[in-house]
Parts: structure tokens; sequence; C-alpha cells
């Protein structure tokens, strides 16, 4: 590394967040001709990620894998911040631009276990390790008899306990796994219409100073404009929600000849019930839609629902 690179990207240390962070440094070498030595990651340690005994909405929810490093962004000691999307707060801190997102990979959820390739075929009783609402509300409608237990770490912690037979099974982001060349070990991917994936699942957002002009227009070129459509409608169905890791929430957002589809849902945390829409709408209204669906599953939920009930 040059005593003096010409960009420093933040990033978390997981191994997942490495490998995010090398995919941006490799295309922002490549659309500037830079040399990749030249472009430093800086690895900034989050609270979310010192956090592993507990869920992570009772500590403080998604800002917890962003705050420190907004924080090194503001201060001037990194150019960009690389993050998985689905760990940004909808909220993005005065002074942050959401800058843009890479081509969003698969987006679905896969099945990790000893014992079955299917969620139907986990046995009675089986314990289900994870640490998203969203998927133990999605596993306990298909099988209310599972039993959720919190686990927490990165991704081959996670494989190895799984695959030990130690949990029945759990849930990973084919995403993650396949950006880590571990698709092999997944069982099966789950389909969408049982699990809706989390809202920005399998996108890697990039965020920068809002007033560096420098750093976003370095960002521009390898940014992709349908993932950025399809955020901008999951982002805002989030927000209309005030969605956050106390609610299981799912949405999901595709591109297809400059029209955004939209499918979004709301679950009780047992999976009892599910409550969901969809909607379709111009590319060019992707934020407008996303927040009008919110407002209108919004208003037909029950009350007790979403938190502020």
């Amino acid at each position: 590394m040059t005593t003096s690179p010409l960009f420093v990207l933040g990033t978390r240390g997981s191994p997942l967040a490495l490998a995010q962070a090398n995919e941006t440094r490799r295309l922002l070498a490549e659309a500037h001709g830079w040399a990749e030595e030249h472009i430093e990651l800086r690895i900034i340690r989050t609270s979310g990620d010192a956090i592993q005994d507990r869920p992570l909405a009772e500590a403080g929810g998604k800002g917890l894998f962003t705050k420190e490093i907004d924080i090194a962004l503001l201060a001037g000691e990194i150019d960009a911040a690389v993050h998985s999307a689905k760990d940004l707060p909808t909220l993005i801190p005065d002074g942050i631009a959401l800058a843009g997102f890479l081509p969003r990979e698969d987006v679905r959820d896969a099945l990790i276990s000893s014992f079955a390739d299917t969620i139907e075929g986990l046995p009675q009783g089986a314990t289900l390790g994870a640490a998203s609402l969203r998927r133990q509300a999605q596993a306990l409608r298909l099988r209310p008899d599972l039993k959720p237990e919190l686990l927490r770490g990165n991704v081959e912690t996670r494989l190895r306990k799984a695959e030990s037979g130690a949990i029945g099974g759990t849930l990973l982001a084919m995403a993650g796994l396949k950006r880590l060349g571990l698709a092999h070990r997944a069982r099966a991917p789950l389909g969408l219409d049982a699990f809706t994936p989390a809202v920005g699942q399998g996108a890697i957002a990039l965020t920068a100073r809002s007033d560096d002009a420098r750093a976003l227009d370095a960002l521009a070129p390898i940014t992709h404009a349908p993932t950025y459509a399809e955020l901008a409608a999951e982002r805002a169905f989030l927000a209309v929600l005030e969605g956050s890791c106390r609610t299981p929430i799912a949405g999901l957002a595709r591109f297809a000849e400059g029209r955004i589809r939209f499918r979004g849902e709301v679950l009780r945390t047992d999976g009892s019930e599910r409550f969901e829409i969809e909607a379709e709408a111009a590319a060019a209204d992707a934020a407008r839609l996303g927040a009008d669906a919110g407002r209108t599953l919004g208003a037909r939920l029950p009350a007790g629902v979403l938190p502020r009930d």
C-alpha cells in the first residue's frame, strides 16, 4: 500500500464484508484505470460486530453495523464506505449520501442443514438458528413446531453449527454464500413466495460524504441504475412502516423493461399471520411506489403488528 492511496474505502472486517469491499475496489480500479493496490481498504469494527450475545433489536437495531463507519466517513478518514444494503438504516445521517449500489446478486435465502433439503423436511421440533425475525417468522409460518434460537456470527461460524447437527438448520442469504464461494454449502435455495427477502438483500451499497464531489464522481461509473431503482422502492416501503429489527418486514422490487414490480409483506413474529401487497409502476416512480405500498399495507394492519401500535 502506498503512503498516499488514491482512494480509501471503509468496511467491516468480516470475510463477507471484505469480499464486498474487494469487489468494489476491483470495479473502481477498472473504471478509472487505477492499480488496485492504490485503493486502500480500511477495516472499521462496528458495534454490531462486537455484540454477539443478543438480538440487535435489543441493542439498537440496524445502525449498529454502520455507526462507526459513518463517523469515520464524516471525519474524512475514508473517502467512501461499502455496506450490505440490508444493514443500512432507512434514515442516512446528515452529511452522508447514498451514492449507489453495485449490481445485485441472488436475492434468495438458503437452507443450511444436515437433516433436510427443505423447511418442511426438518425433524419435528427442530431448532432453527437465526438472528433475523423475518426469517424466523417465515419459517414458523410453514412449521409452527420449529424452535427458533439466536445464532449470530460470521457466515462460516453459522455454517459449521448447522452442518454439524448442533441445530436443525439455519437460513443464510444466497448472495453472501456466492460472494464467498460457498454456494455449494446450501442444501437448497428457498422460494421467494414463502421467503420474500429482507429489503436490500443481495445488494452492496456505497456511501460517501454528500459534499465530496470527487468521491461521488469516482463511484458514479460503478453504480447500477436498475438496482438503485429496486432499492428506492424497497427502502421507501420500509421507511413508511418505520421498519426495524423488531418487526418481520420483507420487500422485493424487480426492474424489467423500465418498470418496477414490488412485493412487500409484514408478519407477526410467530408467523401466525402474513399481510402482503403487490404493486407496479414506472422505474422513475420507484420511491413513490414503495412509499404508497407501505402506507396502503400499513393501513390494513391490525393493532399490535407494528411496535408503535
